[in-house]
């Protein structure tokens, strides 16, 4: 007897607990996503609105949140037009749409159906198809579209479906159009509005990966043809754990084919083989098995989460996180390309890019959670221009690219770091730790009642900031540590007088406090983990 489900969240808990067994299950989560018009509460996080397929993402919401935009588009709202860089709706129309998706199940339906109600309007549309994020940002610089719909929840596991929108500019949508979407999309759904579906007859296609290519050797941050010889040329072995995701196959269209380079999970997987398709140490296993194998001298693994906007390292050696290879990125870019500039960063990122920093004479600049807020570091036109712009979360940019995250440019920045270095990246991590000081983030965090969750969590932890000002000293391991500087763009992040800290932040969209440290040793973090624990209870009153 076949199974019934009377919500697609229960179907998909039977899909994600037998992934081989239950694959057939989809057609009834399509159905789901057709069927129900149930309406939701649309939130532009950090990255955009997500939500689980057939439960509240849609073809109905989706339809509204496009409805929305095109609502955005039509008004003659002042702020809204300068944070899309146009001068109103006829020059998008004119300027035109890029529209495209990952590898998510039902991505091209809900693309087509973006498709057709912008071509409705008279909006000239391209659609990319199956599309790593930093492509969507390059190809609305190189095409001068007005903006991108990209149809991606990241990271996120395979029952979640996403919607980014980038404007002009190509980096993600600041809060003047993310909220101005939520205002005019959640009182559609208060409304129960049903839009009627427009299908697009014809559409252009554009080829992204090519103009990407042609955007990255125009910039010429990157030497692509360096990358190109060094794979060629030397002993090497390069793992590329590609997670089913939308990344696959574009290595290969920047430098070739080559028998070095080995490319993990490229078949097409909705379920991702039922793991998280994240960027995690856990998830690296199949790269480090690779580079084990291998004998060759330069080793390089990554994994690349579906969309192709976070990335994680390793040479098989070791591990590298974002905290330290961002940090490696500044060196590298300054020291041995010339770049000059700010260093930008997340202010839950590690300070060893803070001793580089302040040894070679580079202002650094720290911001809130959400890489769009380093647009201000990425600009052209910025008075500070970003050598490079990273946050802990596995995201990163560079100077003269795009304002998006873009795992392919820490690839290839990967791989000229060794071609340029003649190391493997631990080497050449050992060599700037040695010179700049030892560092050892890490990240965790308690669960608190759902009833704090929003201004009562953010009331009752700003007590942190007024107890612990500058000069005063702690005991942390029993050792006597003095904050030296209190940073609260994010939380409350207190800096040591040895260089190590913590933060302390509540989730944006969880019932959690969130605790961000580094110790200036590996048995160190113990001990600052239990002073952020002790300072959040005591906060909280718990």
């Amino acid at each position: 007897m076949a199974q019934r489900f009377e919500y697609a969240s229960q179907c998909w808990k039977a899909i994600l607990s037998d992934v081989s067994g239950n694959r057939g299950l989809l057609q009834e989560i399509e159905r789901f996503a057709k069927e129900n018009i149930e309406p939701t509460c649309v939130v532009f996080g950090t990255s955009g609105w997500r939500g689980e397929i057939g439960t509240d993402f849609t073809f109905n919401n989706v339809r509204i949140v496009t409805a929305a935009i095109i609502e955005m588009f039509k008004r003659d709202d002042r702020p809204v037009r300068e944070a899309m860089g146009v001068s109103g709706f006829d020059e998008i129309r004119r300027r035109g749409v890029i529209v495209g998706h990952d590898n998510r199940f039902l991505g091209r339906e809900f693309a087509m159906e973006v498709i057709g109600l912008l071509q409705r309007e008279g909006i000239r549309t391209w659609y990319s198809g199956e599309t790593p994020t930093p492509e969507f940002s390059t190809g609305i610089e190189m095409l001068a579209a007005a903006c991108s719909i990209n149809l991606t929840p990241s990271h996120n596991p395979a029952n979640y479906a996403g919607f980014k929108f980038n404007p002009s500019d190509g980096g993600p949508a600041g809060s003047e159009i993310t909220t101005k979407i939520e205002e005019i999309a959640n009182k559609m759904m208060a409304g129960s509005v049903v839009p009627e579906p427009a299908r697009p007859e014809k559409y252009e296609t554009i080829d992204l990966a090519a103009l990407y290519l042609r955007y990255v050797r125009e910039r010429k941050t990157l030497d692509i043809d360096r990358v190109a010889d060094f794979i060629r040329q030397e002993d090497c072995v390069i793992c590329v754990d590609n997670v089913h995701g939308a990344t696959r196959g574009r290595l290969q269209r920047i430098i070739g084919e080559s028998p070095k380079v080995r490319y993990l999970r490229t078949e097409e997987d909705y379920l991702f083989g039922g793991i998280a398709p994240e960027p995690s140490e856990k998830n690296m296993a199949g790269v480090e098995k690779g580079l084990h194998e291998s004998g060759a001298g330069f080793k390089l693994g990554v994994i690349m989460d579906p969309d192709g906007d976070r990335i994680r390292f390793s040479d098989g050696t070791e591990q590298i996180p974002m905290n330290y290879f961002g940090a490696m990125a500044l060196h590298f870019l300054h020291v041995h390309k010339g770049i000059s500039g700010v260093v930008a960063k997340s202010v839950g990122t590690s300070n060893l890019v803070n001793a580089i920093a302040e040894k070679l004479g580079i202002p650094v600049r720290e911001t809130k959670v959400g890489f769009k807020n380093f647009r201000p570091y990425m600009l052209k036109s910025s008075s500070e221009r970003a050598v490079v712009v990273f946050e802990e979360s596995d995201g990163i940019s560079g100077y003269n690219h795009t304002l998006e995250k873009d795992a392919i440019f820490g690839l290839l920045m990967a791989i000229e770091m060794m071609a340029v270095t003649r190391k493997n990246l631990s080497g050449y991590l050992r060599d700037i730790m040695d010179e700049f000081g030892y560092y050892y983030p890490d990240r965790s965090g308690i669960s608190v009642d759902r009833s704090l969750v929003g201004e009562p969590l953010i009331r009752r932890l700003s007590v942190i900031r007024e107890q612990y000002t500058e000069g005063t000293v702690l005991d942390i391991g029993g050792q006597r540590r003095t904050v030296k500087d209190v940073i609260t763009v994010d939380g409350t992040k207190l800096v040591f007088d040895d260089g190590s800290w913590l933060m302390i932040r509540p989730s944006g969209t969880e019932p959690k406090v969130r605790f961000y440290i580094e110790a200036r040793t590996e048995e160190g973090k113990k001990a600052v983990f239990e002073t952020a624990e002790r300072m959040t209870k005591e906060a909280l009153g718990t």
